[in-house]
């Protein structure tokens, strides 16, 4: 590892070495909102110029990549992905986008995130050479295109069999898209998101995600609207790309396990994950013992990846390790990042049976609750039912970025929850904790008294519409206990409340529980990765 550590530049005896990094990544934030006309292409050519400074060339050239793009479902599918071939003994490589807690969640190397010493190594050996070699002409990249290009060194370096590399943006103009010959393109399920940069039709956004197709390179989807297909399908011709579409895995070829990852669109992205994996294998002669022709049976390896891939922030259940001994139990955050109309629709229907499902007195259950799993004994030891210590409150806890449209998403999440017997008792409404311009743990802020909340009254506002619109279907009040005590809230309305700061908001879940006995609170906390990824941070021990 030697010729690859970088000196680093030390700034401040106060800051850990890591801090350093973070501050030095910090920098690289540009303050321009993603929809700043301007970042379109946003001279995607410079991204040759970093490549050649960093010599990473070749050995991206000679990379065996798996690429991935789509609106929904692509952390999963490359979760899947990366599970599948390291189970069939492959050293993996996983490039994906956003982290949750910590920047290095990004670069996974073995299915673990790459360990801090290395990660420094790598960060300022990539940092400091881009520092000397770059001008006026060609500034330092963004740091989106840092962390690419820093993931692309890490693989390199440590010699992967497989990169998997999943787009952060579109896929035309990605900074991933700078591998000209991927083994295999997956596109996973379109939808309307990111319009501001991407378009307005999902035509458009087909255009876009189709932009990583390469001449005479395999891709795979899953089924699409018409319109989306279409343009996909006219793409491929064009670059002479055979594209197939898969159909969702059957259940019952995982031989009655269950996939790592909840929920029903799941069975789509393991699908499309199980044909990456298939024609890598073909692709790069690694047919061997592993590779069976698609009939009525997965390899073991295959069943064994697809059933132990996990990921943070998505159907995920913990309880506030602040809390303790039993207490813990009566305050529990389910966790989904849901940030579309359709995914909103699924994470209310995973949260409205994760509530019932969900039994804390039971041990079996307990030891799996990081898992983001249900066990089905437990299902079918208790029907279905809780015993209960007393009443079940359901909250919401939500914040959305400003270009997506909560009149969109929020009834898609009432709806579907009411559909299914959830009624919110009190909805949340917080600013993001992460500071836009910081990364790392300098990044979290208790509260800041000059934050503007205009967004999170917008969100409220459009909430307490929904819930007056919807009296008379909702049988439930609010409840008292959760009536008193709004101090430390912005702004209190009947039905929801907005804090000036996410700790704010968990103290005073904290204190309702705390304070009554009986009551025992189920948190939703959806709308933002960014603001899952802020939540496990305040709540995980």
């Amino acid at each position: 590892m030697s010729d690859q550590v970088g000196k680093g530049s030390p700034k401040s005896s106060s800051l850990s070495p890591y801090e350093e990094a973070m501050e030095a990544l910090s920098s690289l934030i540009t303050r321009r909102t993603r929809a700043d006309a301007s970042n379109v292409g946003d001279q995607f050519d410079l991204l040759f110029d970093y490549l050649k400074m960093l010599d990473l060339e070749d050995p991206i050239a000679n990379m065996k990549v798996i690429h991935v793009a789509g609106t929904k479902g692509k952390g999963s599918t490359c979760t899947f992905t990366e599970s599948i071939l390291r189970n069939c003994g492959f050293r993996t490589g996983l490039f994906t986008s956003p982290h949750l807690i910590d920047i290095r969640e990004r670069f996974r190397l073995d299915g673990k995130e790459i360990c801090e010493e290395k990660f420094l190594a790598y960060f300022w050996w990539c940092y400091d050479r881009l520092k000397e070699k770059t001008d006026e002409n060609i500034p330092m990249p963004t740091y989106f295109r840092f962390l690419a290009l820093l993931g692309f060194k890490i693989f390199a370096a440590e010699q992967v069999d497989v990169a998997i590399l999943e787009v952060g943006l579109g896929g035309k103009y990605d900074a991933t898209n700078v591998v000209r010959a991927p083994v295999v393109c997956g596109i996973t399920s379109l939808g309307y998101d990111h319009m501001e940069i991407l378009g307005n039709t999902l035509g458009e956004i087909a255009g876009e995600k189709a932009g990583i197709f390469k001449n005479g390179i395999p891709a795979f989807t899953v089924p699409q609207p018409d319109e989306a297909m279409h343009v996909l399908e006219e793409k491929a011709s064009q670059l002479n790309v055979s594209l197939q579409v898969v159909t969702p895995l059957d259940a019952q070829l995982l031989n009655g396990l269950r996939l790592g990852l909840e929920g029903e669109h799941q069975y789509v992205n393991a699908a499309l994950a199980i044909s990456l994996c298939f024609t890598w294998l073909k692709r790069t002669g690694h047919v061997g013992d592993i590779y069976l022709e698609q009939t009525d049976k997965l390899p073991e390896q295959f069943i064994k990846g697809l059933t132990s891939a996990s990921l943070q922030g998505r159907a995920q259940i913990v309880p506030d390790q602040h809390l303790k001994g039993e207490r813990s139990n009566r305050l529990v955050f389910f966790l989904d990042g849901a940030h579309s109309p359709e995914s909103m629709e699924v994470c209310a229907r995973w949260f409205s049976l994760a509530i019932k499902e969900y039994n804390p007195d039971q041990t079996l259950f307990h030891q799996q609750l990081d898992n983001s799993k249900f066990s089905h004994e437990v299902v079918k030891t208790h029907n279905g039912e809780r015993v209960s210590q007393g009443k079940s409150t359901p909250i919401l806890l939500f914040n959305c970025l400003t270009v997506r449209d909560p009149q969109l998403l929020l009834p898609h999440l009432m709806k579907t929850c009411a559909d299914n017997g959830v009624y919110f008792k009190k909805a949340l409404f917080v600013p993001s904790l992460s500071v836009f311009n910081k990364v790392g743990p300098q990044a979290f802020t208790l509260s800041d008294p000059k934050v503007d909340l205009s967004w999170q009254f917008n969100l409220q506002r459009v909430w307490e519409n929904l819930m007056q619109s919807s009296k008379g279907k909702n049988t439930d009040i609010v409840s008292e206990e959760l009536k008193d005590d709004m101090e430390t809230s912005a702004s209190n309305c009947e039905h929801s409340a907005v804090f000036p700061s996410l700790p704010l908001a968990i103290k005073w879940l904290r204190d309702r529980v705390q304070q009554n006995q009986s009551l025992r609170l189920q948190v939703l906390v959806t709308g933002s990765l960014h603001l899952v990824g802020d939540v496990l941070n305040l709540v995980k021990k």
